[in-house]
């Protein structure tokens, strides 16, 4: 029987309400990381069992820092996201994502020589797990895969937009994913990301994002709890 701990992270206490609505339907224990909200909760089938820590981070990759080496920390072998992100090239508002490559657009050498986001002596650009984001394809059609680029910045500007989508290839932009990426990396824990594109990055980013948060919360959060239990029937750890 397979028995695992698996660690869920969310940056916006608008995305996360819903799944601690959805988990506080059955047994569960309140979870804290630093006054971070969180939950504790157990999801078993016939195949096995998995133990469950999801938290609240906050947005930023700070926050998504310190929480994924927490959970890290306390043994878990899994790490999920889910959230919305902004919409750089090859995808429409509306549609959802798995990011399979994660760089970190604000950091920068580049005047002592070194290229955009490289950090010098270390990896630094950082993958999902092939394995999770297969299963998450069997589960939900048409999601779309590239680049996920992270910075600690909401852009809505046309010119970075376009200036992210030159540097990087960009897929998708947003504040977390690849600072969790990181963590996950040198971790050696499989990682995964769902996210949905709230927004064009643009200069009506803002607005549109308050709209496709609304709209779409709840069918993220229920997408990523039911998707534990494939994780518990069909992952190979």
């Amino acid at each position: 029987m397979k028995d695992i701990k698996i660690g869920i992270i969310v940056a916006d206490v608008e995305e996360y309400e819903p799944f601690a609505e959805r988990v506080e339907k059955g047994e569960y224990e309140k979870y804290s990381f630093l006054g971070r909200k969180g939950h504790k909760f157990n999801v078993t089938t016939k195949n096995g069992r998995a133990e469950v820590i999801s938290v609240l981070s906050g947005i930023g990759k700070v926050n998504a820092t310190a929480v994924a080496s927490h959970l890290l920390t306390v043994g878990c072998q899994i790490i999920l996201n889910y959230g919305l992100s902004g919409g750089i090239s090859g995808i429409r508002r509306g549609e959802l994502t798995l990011a399979d490559r994660f760089v970190e657009h604000d950091f920068d050498l580049s005047g002592i020589g070194y290229k955009l986001c490289e950090k010098p002596n270390q990896e630094y650009i950082y993958s999902s797990d092939e394995g999770l984001n297969n299963l998450m394809c069997e589960t939900v059609e048409g999601i779309k895969f590239g680049t996920a680029v992270t910075g600690d910045s909401f852009i809505c500007d046309d010119e970075v937009k376009n200036r992210l989508k030159e540097n990087f290839g960009a897929m998708s932009c947003d504040m977390e994913t690849a600072a969790i990426a990181y963590v996950c990396a040198f971790g050696g824990v499989p990682f995964m990301s769902l996210r949905r594109i709230s927004d064009d990055a643009g200069d009506d980013a803002i607005d549109s994002y308050k709209e496709m948060i609304f709209q779409n919360k709840i069918e993220l959060s229920d997408i990523i709890y039911n998707f534990l239990t494939t994780i518990i029937d069909k992952y190979e750890i």
